[in-house]
């Protein structure tokens, strides 16, 4: 029998604590400013199949696809206690190489085989790609850093991974910090069966995910029914093919949504290729966002999406695809054109286009030691106004939430110098509710270095809606220090860096919404 609301509620929240407090454990354990400071890591508990159950408020782009991941370790490897699986394999559920997933399973009271899983993604700064931050421009999955499929974790693999990876020491702490979360989650949920049951607690899971599949389906009666189509492009693929072109048809039938993805362009020779985990996680964002903010968050949101891709496409991609860009910027156009056909049935609910891009910038070289160090970051920009009021300035928007990156972490950890640091005043879109600004971030080298860039909307403005104006596009700009030249520098590419050379990178503004 179902248990009662109240007890649903409670057992709702313990869930979702024992993935908070993963990420407590992971965010305090790490070593590198991306994962301690920016916070790019996501935790989540499962069930024996690989449903999610809970999750934590983290990085919407990563715990859409966990699921896949958690999945692909269950068909390929039978872990018993205390052994950890890791995965990264963007063809298996991953997103791209350099978000490491480890996935544990919790064996209760003296049962043989597992019946929950506790897992967590990490994005390193460095993989083993061939340039530093694993984010450069490239076109085969190889040149993009170390793949692994479904593997135990053990001494063999953590030494292949840093044989590859720069920033060894790095690497290694966070790889640490990652299994200490799943240690933490493991321990948690042990304790919550002592004291309530194994059987109680099972069962509390398995009515928070069919309670979170009821509420959906709940929503979706109150939207109005039909078919509505909306289609965006990407800039470019950084190899040479532009408006690549994203396209979505959604179908509301009052008990469900098929989202159809299946139009949009095929895989192209660029690393903007999605694998179909990553168009999964732009389906289960864009519902989340519609349903009320108490409906648990689990695989319940997704059992009312019918999700249709076209294998070979560009969100749909085939080994051995590029995918590093799929992954941060292809997943931002998915919401995109989700939100432009939702906004085709609900004017009054959906907001303009916010930047649509993470605004991805990777640094990396040699010290004077010889050793290695590699940073990552992705920069804020505008949010897109709504019915409701002006969209943000300076904020992560979609399918990336992490923090700043704090100047002088950046600075003492690395040689850089952050000169500028601010928003971008004036570039979100007029209207009558006025979009949010993009900022300005500008970097100066203390040392010969690497820097790629992986950003979008950079040729196409995030648009505005019902007579609001696009925000402003995105920028790139090198300065180099022996003369002061400013040059255009493409959205996509890998540099090779003097010191003194800066690099000045803009960040796009959100849409308008309402004619100014």
């Amino acid at each position: 029998m179902p248990i009662d609301p109240f007890t649903l509620e409670i057992h709702g929240h313990l869930f979702a604590q024992v993935t908070e407090e993963m990420g407590a454990v992971l965010g305090r354990a790490a070593l590198s400013p991306n994962v301690r400071d920016r916070r790019d890591y996501s935790c989540a508990v499962f069930d024996a199949r690989g449903e999610m159950i809970a999750q934590a408020a983290h990085i919407p782009v990563h715990l859409g696809a966990a699921p896949l991941s958690v999945q692909a370790v269950i068909a390929a490897l039978e872990l018993g206690p205390g052994e950890h699986a890791l995965v990264n394999d963007p063809y298996a559920g991953g997103t791209h190489l350099p978000d490491l997933t480890l996935v544990s399973p919790v064996f209760l009271g003296s049962g043989d085989r597992p019946r929950l899983y506790v897992a967590n993604r990490a994005h390193h700064a460095d993989v083993g790609g061939h340039s530093p931050g694993s984010m450069g421009v490239a076109t085969r999955l190889e040149d993009e850093g170390i793949v692994i499929p479904p593997s135990r974790l053990d001494d063999a693999l953590i030494e292949r991974f840093l044989e590859r990876a720069r920033g060894a020491d790095e690497r290694l702490a966070d790889l640490r910090a990652q299994v200490a979360a799943n240690e933490a989650g493991m321990a948690r949920l042990r304790e919550i069966a002592a004291n309530m049951g194994e059987a109680a607690m099972l069962a509390a899971a398995s009515d928070l995910v069919a309670y979170s599949e009821a509420r959906t389906r709940s929503t979706i009666a109150t939207m109005p029914r039909g078919s509505f189509a909306f289609r965006d492009v990407l800039d470019d693929d950084g190899a040479g093919t532009r408006d690549i072109g994203i396209a979505a048809r959604i179908v509301i039938d009052g008990q469900g949504v098929v989202i159809d993805l299946r139009e949009s362009h095929d895989e192209v020779e660029g690393n903007v290729n999605a694998p179909r985990a990553i168009a999964v996680s732009a389906a289960f964002y864009v519902m989340r966002a519609l349903l009320d903010r108490d409906v648990p968050t689990n695989g319940g949101v997704l059992r009312a999406i019918d999700l249709r891709t076209r294998r070979g496409s560009v969100v749909d991609a085939t080994a051995p695809r590029a995918v590093a860009g799929g992954n941060v910027e292809t997943s931002q156009r998915i919401v995109d054109v989700l939100l432009g056909a939702l906004a085709m049935a609900m004017p009054d609910r959906i907001p303009a286009a916010s930047q649509g891009t993470m605004n991805n910038v990777a640094f990396g070289g040699e010290r004077a030691d010889g050793s290695s160090w590699a940073f990552y970051e992705t920069l804020a920009g505008g949010a897109g106004a709504s019915p409701n009021g002006p969209g943000r300035s300076g904020v992560h928007t979609h399918m990336t939430n992490t923090r700043n990156t704090p100047v002088e972490v950046l600075e003492r950890a690395y040689p850089l110098r952050i000169v500028r640091y601010g928003l971008r005043r004036g570039s979100g879109g007029a209207g009558r509710h006025r979009g949010g600004d993009g900022i300005v971030r500008e970097y100066e080298l203390g040392e010969p270095a690497t820097i790629s860039l992986l950003g979008e909307r950079r040729r196409h403005a995030p648009w505005g809606l019902s007579g609001g104006r696009a925000g402003a596009r995105g920028a790139d700009w090198l300065v180099r220090g022996r003369t002061g030249r400013i040059e255009p520098i493409p959205a996509k590419c890998t540099l090779a860096l003097e010191p003194g050379d800066r690099v000045i990178v803009e960040t796009p503004g959100g849409g308008g919404w309402g004619c100014p």
